[in-house]
């Protein structure tokens, strides 16, 4: 399980969307979720299907890749599924056992929300596969640069949100030596109920707070060394300028969002 956890990870290539600027490639993840939460029913998926397929296919990714960043959510996949299955008004009833019943206007409305799950996680997904940390923090930090009129900290905010989305990869790598290091000694994660298996993760989770806090001490002293001190008079070995295709690109997904917007007020 832990090896289909694709979060922070960034796959090096030379694509079509790997050549956006990073910073319209976080514009057009943010439009792309509004796309998503903007479809009024499951059949309108199509359309955000289809934009995810030409971006997945552009950035040389395959359904695969995409589909295994969705498997760890799978859990709560099935419990938004069954609660809203069961606990959505309708009026159309198609099963019924005491006070759980099952309708059409529920089993629609579990569908569209389980849908909208797997399209968010699988299409932002494209944005960290395909965008290399650096860029990601330097994109985070230009798009928030207007905030600092008001004294935001917009890059030890980008800095912060860098650094946590590149350890997801080493904390899972960490993560996975330490429970083959467990089951060697004679530890058990998979059998057992809930709760038993919950205690089992407590010599799991002890040593891999530890390796995260000295990993992080680490970071904080190879920073300190390196006279780190934050944004202020710092250069930049790229500078980020949009190209023509940054606007095709944009000019892609408005015209999706006003199409999604539009069908859904014209059509079921």
């Amino acid at each position: 399980m832990l090896k289909d956890i694709t979060l922070g990870q960034y796959m090096p290539g030379d694509t079509l969307v790997h050549r956006l600027d990073p910073r319209m490639k976080i514009i057009l993840t943010i439009l792309y979720i509004a796309i998503v939460f903007c479809v009024s029913s499951p059949l309108w998926y199509i359309l955000p299907l289809a934009y995810m397929g030409l971006a997945s296919r552009l950035a040389g990714l395959n359904a695969k890749q995409l589909l295994k960043s969705v498997r760890p959510l799978r859990i709560l996949l099935l419990f938004t599924f069954v609660l809203n299955l069961f606990f959505s008004a309708g009026t159309t009833i198609w099963i019924q056992w005491g006070f759980l019943r099952v309708t059409q206007e529920g089993f629609l409305t579990a569908l569209h929300f389980g849908m909208r799950l797997v399209f968010l996680v699988a299409g932002t997904s494209v944005l960290t596969l395909t965008t290399s940390p650096v860029s990601l923090s330097d994109g985070i930090e230009m798009l928030l640069k207007p905030l600092k009129a008001i004294r935001f900290p917009t890059h030890e905010l980008a800095m912060m949100m860098t650094i946590a989305l590149r350890f997801i990869p080493t904390l899972i790598e960490e993560t996975d030596k330490i429970m083959k290091a467990q089951i060697a000694r004679g530890a058990d994660f998979e059998s057992g109920n809930l709760l038993r298996r919950a205690k089992s993760m407590v010599p799991l989770l002890v040593p891999l707070f530890v390796s995260a806090f000295r990993h992080a001490g680490d970071l904080a002293m190879a920073m300190e060394a390196r006279c780190y001190h934050g944004g202020e008079g710092r250069t930049r070995l790229r500078i980020l300028r949009y190209a023509s295709m940054d606007g095709f690109a944009l000019a892609i997904t408005l015209g999706m969002l006003l199409l999604v917007i539009g069908g859904g007020k014209l059509l079921p």
